[in-house]
This record gives structure tokens, C-alpha cells and sequence, in this order.
């Protein structure tokens, strides 16, 4: 079992501080790219691109999208848009789709104060209902219930009761970056993986921290979005995806936490040639050693450093794709004749920024 560091001892003071602060702000220039492989095959395509979600922590502006097809902005189940193209019998074997955007975002800092709540009522969990069930890779079973039962005990305030979840995910989980020889990330974002192999990445770590609030009986819902890493501005390189969860409380609310963030900062492992960069990649401002205080500052607050692509899992996409609900809307969705289509073997995608001073 990990040693946290004491991050109990900050539980009060850290969070309330980093509420009463005036929340940080940056702005960033974004270039979105995807670049499509079109199979010789190929006779319809549907693509279903992420773009930035109007959120009240992110403001967006200038916003366009480059395509040698039209294209649309529809809006899926869970209320997210995206950029969609649908081309019969593509003309060019290769094309990209482009979005330049300008956003403004601010820390989040939810502070997760537990005196601002109470326990959820029968009519509370029936209004947030979609948020207590299974997802396809958020298993909500015998062992999760357990392990939430054991851990919460007699707890009734729901953002006590969730900080004891982001505490056993902390002490019981490792972050696979941290020893990337001998440990993996699932493709999807499974709670059973995570539990099962103890480690995982962002979306394994936080489909079981969902999976066990979910039990406890706590409404969870995941983000996806993506961090603008200090070490890669202006970079021609990926800044890839990033996910974290958000909880909700009666009396405060959508409560957000990275409780996969938090783990780097737990401190019990070294840093070697092996795991050194993708740890450093791992956050957005790099890393610099243990530290407690960024432990207890992750469960209710969020740094600025952060774009939102997406909420939930299990998506219906608008119009409703062929091959079954979508595991999550973190970069795309590709279809080609109703099929799947891979990333990498047809498409990737891009995310390069520049923080606007």
C-alpha cells in the first residue's frame, strides 16, 4: 500500500485556501487537427471530430473549422457538440479537418467544502440517476460495492464520503507512467482493469474512482479534455487527451477532482530515464517532486491549464452512429461504411497550442 504523504492533514485548509483565492486565468491559441486516411474501399465516411465545449470555466472565441467537405455542428446525448463530415465516395486518398479556436480558461476551484452539503435524499439520486449506474467500462458490481462500503463506513456527507474514495484510489493505485516497463494503460478507461491490475491511466484511474462514487451512491459524471503542457507550447507534437471526474452535491453541486493527476504527486516512486518525461508529461506545469499540498489541491479544484472536449460515456452521437454507443468523445469518431475506424491505422490526431500572454 502507498504512503500519502499525510495528504489528510491539508484536507481543510488547502482546498478552502485555493477557494478563496481569486481564481488563476490563461488564454491559449489551439490548432485541432485530423488528418484522414481514406481507405481504397472507402464509400461512405462519418466523422465525428471533438471541438471545445461552451463551459463556464472556458470561454471560446474565433472559432473555425478548415474542410475540403461541409461540415456541421450537431450535439450528442450528453449535451456535447462537435464538428461532423459526411462525404459519399471521398474524392483524395488523404485530407485533414482544421479547428483554430482562441480560449480563455479559468482555475476551477470548486474547494469541495464538506460544511456546504448534506446527504443526497432519495429524490436527489433519482434526478441524477444517469449518473449512479454502469457504463460499458464503469462497472458498478459486488466488488466495487464492497470496497465503497468498506471505505466510506458511516460517512452520509457526500464530499467526505468522496474524498475517502480519492484517498483508497491514491493509496491502492498506481499511475502506470510512474514504471512504464512493467506497467500498462487499458485502451478504453476500464474500472475493472484499474482495479483488477492496480494501475491504469487518466481515464482507468478515474472510471474506478467513478465506478466506486457510483456505488456509494454519489452521482459521477467523466470530462474529457486535454492538458496545454507548459514543456510543449509551440511544440509540433500532440498534447494528447487528459480526463478527470466531476461529483455531485447537494448545496454546491458539479464537484471537480483529477485524482489521476493527484497520484503523481503522491511522491513514492523515483524518477528515472525510463519514466522521467512521460511523468513530467503526465501534468500540466511538469513535475518537480512530491508534494502534498498538489495532492489535496486535486480533489476540488482544477488548474487553468486545461481545455474541455467532452462529458460522459456511452455516447449517442448526433445523427446516431452505426456501430454502437461511443466509449467516449475524446479526440473522434470515425465510421467508414458503418464500421469502426482505428486511430492510427485511419486517422490521428493533433493538438498544438501557444499561450496567448
Amino acid at each position: 500500500m502507498k504512503h500519502l504523504l499525510g495528504t489528510a492533514l491539508f484536507f481543510v485548509s488547502a482546498t478552502l485556501v485555493a477557494a478563496d483565492a481569486a481564481p488563476r486565468t490563461a488564454t491559449f491559441e489551439v490548432r485541432h487537427q485530423l488528418d484522414i486516411v481514406v481507405p481504397e474501399s472507402a464509400q461512405k465516411m462519418r466523422i465525428w471530430f471533438a471541438m471545445p465545449q461552451d463551459d463556464p470555466d472556458q470561454r471560446v472565441s474565433g472559432f473555425k473549422v478548415e474542410s475540403p467537405y461541409p461540415t456541421a455542428i450537431t450535439t450528442d446525448s450528453e449535451g456535447n457538440t462537435a464538428v461532423y463530415l459526411e462525404v459519399t465516395k471521398p474524392a483524395t486518398k488523404a485530407f485533414s479537418i482544421v479547428e483554430t479556436f482562441t480560449v480563455a480558461r479559468s482555475e476551477m476551484t470548486s474547494g469541495a467544502d464538506p460544511a456546504k452539503s448534506r446527504p443526497l435524499t432519495a429524490a436527489d439520486r433519482e434526478a441524477q440517476a444517469r449518473y449512479l449506474g454502469s457504463n460499458a467500462q464503469i462497472i458498478v458490481d459486488d466488488d466495487v460495492r464492497k470496497i465503497a462500503t468498506e471505505v466510506i463506513g458511516a460517512e452520509t456527507n457526500p464530499v467526505r464520503a468522496a474524498r475517502k474514495l480519492y484517498d483508497w484510489t491514491l493509496a491502492n493505485i498506481d499511475y502506470w507512467v510512474k514504471d512504464p516497463v512493467n506497467r500498462k494503460a487499458s485502451p478504453l478507461g476500464s474500472s475493472v482493469y484499474c482495479l483488477t491490475s492496480r494501475t491504469g491511466n487518466c481515464s482507468d484511474f478515474n472510471s474506478l474512482w467513478t465506478a466506486l462514487a457510483r456505488a456509494a451512491g454519489i452521482p459521477t459524471r467523466m470530462v474529457y479534455g486535454s492538458l496545454f503542457k507548459a514543456e510543449l507550447e509551440g511544440a509540433d507534437r500532440d498534447q494528447s487527451y487528459h480526463c478527470w471526474a466531476e461529483f455531485w452535491a447537494p448545496g454546491t453541486g458539479w464537484i471537480v477532482h483529477d485524482v489521476a493527476v493527484a497520484d503523481i504527486f503522491v511522491g513514492d516512486f523515483p524518477t528515472t530515464a525510463d519514466n522521467a518525461e512521460k511523468v513530467r508529461l503526465t501534468t500540466a506545469a511538469g513535475y518537480f517532486g512530491p508534494d502534498p499540498a498538489k495532492v489535496d489541491y486535486y480533489f476540488g479544484n482544477l488548474d487553468e491549464r486545461r481545455v474541455v472536449w467532452s462529458r460522459g460515456r456511452d455516447l449517442t452521437l448526433s445523427p446516431p452512429q452505426s456501430s454502437g454507443p461511443v466509449n467516449a468523445l475524446a479526440k473522434a469518431h470515425v465510421e467508414i461504411d458503418g464500421q469502426v475506424a482505428e486511430e492510427k491505422t485511419v486517422w490521428t490526431r493533433k493538438l498544438t497550442y501557444r499561450e496567448k500572454k
